[in-house]
């Protein structure tokens, strides 16, 4: 890690400490926003102490309220996820990664502006769920933009809104504990810069406490869309910036 990428690393781990504290839109542009300037995979392996430490900021405050269920199904699949991500990230190249990058947060955009779930609730299946939890795993472990293939799992059952927090917290808690074996396999943790890492992850606390209290005060969909705006523009600049790689 860089010492001109400090200053990108400390922003993004400030915002995915305000995703933990409430505004859970910011964390998909976290490794976008790194992407531009370095490898996603390379973002995703900084940030993931950020992601573990503030995890359990969000743990803790949803811990009464949950699906067991949903997390019995989600858990596994995600791990199954993880595991493909780890074999098959060595043999991707960059650009793969950027346009793979670009496209979650083009998805994730399409997803809330364009599409609208049933009016009846559906219930957790557990094909369904593994399969979802499956991608989810995959897009975690690149770029740690899990949340559009869990909420295409999710939303449908038109969860309570803290039941439906309080699942994604456990189900990523978990799934980001279980990425560091293959971020150490790959040897992503190498080059950590010890010192920088717990900076970080004090921002990304101090962001998860400052989250608590702006989602008191802001505009929930107001401010959902300002956030879905920028990572629309940062989607379509890595998937450009990932086929000018393949065009050479």
């Amino acid at each position: 890690m860089s010492i001109e990428h400090f200053w990108p690393l400390l922003i993004a781990a400030i915002v995915v400490g305000l995703s933990k504290g409430g505004l859970a839109s910011m964390a998909a542009i976290a490794v976008p926003m790194l992407a531009l300037v370095m490898n996603p995979v390379e973002a995703a392996a900084i940030l993931l102490p950020v992601f573990i430490a503030t995890d359990w900021i969000a743990v803790w405050t949803y811990r009464r309220e949950f699906s067991l269920t949903n997390i019995k199904i989600l858990v596994p699949g995600m791990i199954v996820g993880t595991i493909t991500a780890t074999i098959i990230t060595p043999y991707t190249p960059e650009s793969a990664l950027l346009i793979f990058t670009g496209a979650i947060g083009l998805w994730y955009c399409w997803r809330s502006w364009f599409t609208k779930g049933g009016k009846k609730k559906r219930e957790p299946k557990v094909g369904p769920g593994l399969f979802w939890g499956w991608l989810t795993g995959i897009a975690s472990f690149i770029t740690h933009s899990g949340a559009p293939p869990s909420q295409a799992f999710l939303l449908p059952q038109k969860m309570k809104r803290l039941e439906f927090s309080g699942t994604v917290a456990i189900a990523f808690a978990i799934g980001n504990l279980v990425k560091l074996p293959g971020y150490y396999v790959l040897g992503q943790l190498d080059d950590l810069h010890w010192s920088t890492t717990a900076i970080l992850i004090v921002a990304g606390a101090a962001g998860a406490l400052v989250g608590r209290k702006l989602v008191k005060a802001l505009d929930e969909a107001l401010f959902r869309r300002i956030v879905e705006g920028l990572l629309l523009i940062l989607s379509v600049i890595l998937v450009f910036k990932g086929v000018r790689m393949v065009m050479g």
